[in-house]
C-alpha cells in the first residue's frame, strides 16, 4: 500500500496544462531551454502526442504545491537489426533541485525503461554526465562503450 506521500509524487504522461506547472522551468535546471511561448509548447505537444507510442514524456507532480518536480522521456529507435528490434532511448532526465533525494528521479527512470520493455524494445540507453554515472548505475544501467556528440549551433 503507498502512503499518502508516495501518491502525491505519481508518475505519469505530460498533459497540455503542465506548462504553467513548471515544466519549462524545470528543463531550465537540465540544460539551455529558452522560453517557449504557449504555441509552441502546445505545438510541440500535439506533435509528440500524435506519437505517443514512439515518444513518451513523463512527469512527476507534486500535487501539493501543484508544480512538475520531475521528467524524463523516451523514444523508440525502430531497427533492421535484432530481427528488425527496437531501441528505448531515454533523454532529458531532471528532479527539482527541490525535490532531490526522494528516489523520484529512480521513479521516472524505471517508468521509462518499463515502459520501453513493455513495447518489446531489446536495450534501452541514455547518456550521461560523469557525476551521473552512480546515480544510473543504481538503476540498473552499466556503462558501455562512450558517446560522440557533434553540435550544429
Amino acid at each position: 500500500m503507498e502512503s499518502s506521500e508516495e501518491q502525491k509524487l505519481q508518475v505519469r504522461k505530460l498533459e497540455l496544462s503542465d506548462k504553467s506547472k513548471g515544466f519549462i522551468e524545470l528543463l531550465q535546471q537540465l540544460t539551455v531551454c529558452d522560453s517557449v511561448s504557449d504555441k509552441d509548447f502546445e505545438d510541440r505537444f500535439r506533435e509528440l502526442n500524435a506519437r505517443a507510442e514512439d515518444h513518451r514524456v513523463l512527469v512527476i507532480e507534486d500535487a501539493r504545491s501543484g508544480k512538475i518536480v520531475a521528467t524524463g522521456s523516451v523514444f523508440i529507435e525502430r531497427k533492421f537489426i535484432r530481427n528488425c528490434g527496437k531501441v528505448g532511448h531515454i533523454e532529458d532526465v531532471v528532479v527539482d533541485a527541490n525535490a532531490r533525494g526522494m528516489q523520484l528521479g529512480k521513479k521516472i527512470i524505471n517508468a521509462l525503461t518499463d515502459y520501453a520493455h513493455s513495447l518489446g524494445c531489446y536495450k534501452v540507453i541514455l547518456d550521461c554526465s560523469v557525476e551521473n554515472k552512480a546515480f544510473y548505475e543504481k538503476c540498473g544501467y552499466k556503462q558501455k562503450e562512450i558517446q560522440m556528440v557533434k553540435y550544429f549551433s
